[in-house]
């Protein structure tokens, strides 16, 4: 009788969340990206799917100053430490002012404490072997927080921390070299500096770049970068040179870059900085990684270091593609396998360039990327596609109420979601069971409903900045005017509106909240959903088609990117508010998410945007501040009253005026 081989031990995947981190809100703004529902929907995620109960899960502790201090200076963790108690709250919300991209309320501080510690202790449990690998699901974020300054949402360096906690706290563990992996969007700015100069620590950041425009801007991750001292060599950024880069590119740097310094280096332990806004969907990143893509890389990564990976949350925007990408990771960790069809993807032909630059750089240092990459992969590779001009967002673009339209999927699977044989054969071992829909699928659903929606024509009526025609096309053509902060990326469809006209109905015109990313401090306009016989305001209304309405709700909402494979807002949905008058979009959480019908005219429909009705009752209560609006907004509204000839220009400062001291 033949003896039976024993079944495979199942590995041991840490898991770590707490609840109270969700402490830590914007106390300005219900809106931010940067929300509590990040890890929640992360968590939810992972317990239908039936994660938890095979993993070990454990709750946060609090990290302690010492340990923080390895990487922060003490001016910035007494500020942490004690800026969410009562003494602070005067003077809260002008602290965070001054840094780039920071919000602060009562639960900031224990959050920020939560986060790091519970990087931290599953850190040290992975590196002590009692678990073969963890992922932290912790918030704030802490790849740009630098040693005596917060920003880009991040308090604590959380990674940095806990890199430094193991070298130099715990050497016993036997951890003397660590792959820090950043595939956040963004630079992991704060982690480069903190380890510049330390050749104990390889770091390995892949981010949008574009000639250092993208967040958190500046020279610092451009891959000339390359550390410095005893350091040089162990600082590696690949830089990408625009958006919509997908798997293809990211499995290709893997295999070029990567994974041959990984092998050089030798690594005792990973630490992966797992930022997941470029991932498909994600209205900051504007990139198209799938959670298979995430999957590969992750598995490729658990070859070195005898397979011990610790994974911190960074970002991640899109609820629905964070969820799905985390949860591949933690089944990737679990050794379960995905499955996927190739269709044959390329990586841009900006890529190579890329990877090429940095494997020149490097190669001083890292002799096995010496030699030029094969000629055949140039002949392969795709260009950037010719698509509206797209913003560069940021990690600061989004604090208000609008955020980067980031291109519909269709754009960004051009280049994603499928494999390259001839990049990543060694690569392609995992197969995917997520309900990814293919490049064709996506193609094709986005052209069917911007194709059939495009014969639809309604009124789109404006109300506030968009009375002034030249900013409405900003809209329509891309392009910004004077007094905005941030271009527009204009529509699909950049054919200018049918026809133009002015009407007023019988709805109360207000101006509130305290501040906007496209105008800076100072109100912006709303209409109440409600109609009111004895209220009377000005709209433009713009004849356009349904197609370019959906690509104008992205662009004032900006919560969330354009659905390529479903309109935000279709004919039956158009059939519906000519009976119940308004619609809430849940797709969309901005300021201007309901939709409601103001009548028709010649036939057509008249739509506007504005807030929800549960807005109205914070904005009576005041827990929405009315407020004035800022020169520049002001000035654009009364130049679409003049030029309109609705209005003289003091007629129009009159009724601006009534538009934020007259309470609701």
């Amino acid at each position: 009788m033949e003896e039976s081989l024993p079944k495979p031990v199942p590995p041991r995947v840490g898991l770590i969340y707490d609840d109270r981190m969700c402490q830590h809100t914007d106390p300005d703004n219900d809106y931010h990206p940067e929300t509590p529902n990040r890890i929640k929907v992360i968590w939810r995620k992972l317990h239908s799917a039936g994660i938890l109960q095979r993993c070990v899960v454990m709750k946060a502790k609090e990290a302690e100053d010492k340990h923080i201090a390895l990487v922060h200076k003490k001016k910035h963790i007494d500020l942490i430490r004690n800026v969410s108690s009562p003494e602070f709250d005067s003077r809260r919300s002008k602290i965070a002012s001054k840094f780039n991209s920071i919000y602060l309320n009562e639960g900031s501080s224990k959050s920020a404490y939560l986060a790091a510690g519970a990087v931290i202790e599953v850190s040290e449990k992975v590196a002590k072997g009692e678990l073969d690998s963890a992922v932290a699901i912790v918030r704030p974020p802490g790849h740009h927080a630098e040693p005596n300054e917060a920003m880009g949402f991040c308090l604590f360096n959380n990674v940095a921390i806990a890199a430094s906690y193991l070298l130099n706290e715990r050497p016993e563990l036997g951890i003397r070299k660590i792959l820090i992996v950043d595939w956040d969007v963004h630079h992991g700015n704060g982690t480069q500096k903190m380890f510049y100069d330390d050749p104990r620590v390889l770091f390995f950041s892949v981010h949008r770049h574009e000639n250092g425009s993208f967040y958190p801007s500046g020279d610092d991750g451009s891959y000339t970068m390359i550390g410095e001292g005893l350091g040089s060599g162990y600082n590696i950024n690949v830089p990408w040179e625009h958006a919509r880069c997908g798997d293809a590119d990211y499995f290709a740097v893997w295999e070029h870059v990567l994974v041959p310094v990984a092998k050089a280096f030798n690594p005792d332990m990973i630490i992966i900085s797992g930022g997941f806004d470029a991932a498909i969907g994600d209205p900051l990143g504007g990139c198209c990684i799938t959670p298979y893509g995430y999957a590969v890389m992750l598995e490729k990564l658990m070859e070195f270091a005898q397979g011990r990976v610790m994974m911190a949350l960074e970002g991640g925007y899109n609820l629905d593609s964070l969820a799905k990408s985390v949860l591949a990771c933690v089944k990737t960790l679990l050794k379960d396998k995905y499955v996927v069809a190739s269709s044959g993807a390329y990586p841009f032909e900006s890529t190579w360039r890329v990877i090429q630059a940095v494997r020149k750089k490097l190669s001083p240092f890292w002799p096995t990327l010496g030699g030029e990459l094969p000629k055949k992969f140039f002949v392969t590779a795709k260009k950037a596609p010719a698509v509206p001009e797209l913003i560069s967002s940021s990690d600061s673009d989004a604090e208000n109420d609008e955020l980067a339209y980031t291109g519909s999927e269709a754009e960004c699977s051009i280049n994603s979601i499928e494999v390259v044989e001839d990049v990543i054969a060694s690569l392609s071992t995992l197969t995917v069971d997520e309900n990814n829909h293919s490049k064709d699928q996506i193609a094709s659903s986005s052209a069917s409903w911007r194709s059939n929606l495009s014969k639809v024509d309604i009124w789109y009526a404006s109300f506030g900045s968009n009375m002034w025609i030249r900013r409405f096309l900003c809209y329509i053509e891309g392009g910004q005017v004077e007094g905005m902060q941030a271009p527009s990326p204009g529509s699909v469809d950049k054919n200018p509106p049918k026809k133009i006209l002015w009407k007023i109905v019988p709805h109360r015109f207000f101006l509130g909240r305290s501040q906007t990313r496209t105008w800076g401090v100072g109100s912006v306009a709303f209409l109440h959903p409600e109609s009111d016989v004895s209220s009377k305001s000005y709209t433009c209304l713009f004849k356009i088609t349904l197609e370019q309405f959906n690509d104008v709700l992205v662009q004032e909402n900006r919560l969330r990117p354009v659905e390529a494979i479903n309109p935000l807002f279709d004919l039956s949905d158009l059939v519906s508010i000519t009976k119940t008058k308004s619609l809430n979009l849940d797709a969309l959480k901005g300021w201007y998410s309901n939709v409601v019908c103001l009548g028709t005219e010649g036939g057509h429909p008249i739509l506007t945007m504005t807030c929800s009705n549960s807005d109205i009752e914070l904005f009576k209560s005041g827990n929405l501040p009315m407020n004035a609006p800022s020169k520049e907004y002001r000035d654009t509204l009364v130049k679409g009253l003049v030029e309109g000839k609705q209005l003289s220009e003091e007629e129009a400062v009159a009724y601006i005026n009534d538009g934020f001291t007259r309470p609701l």
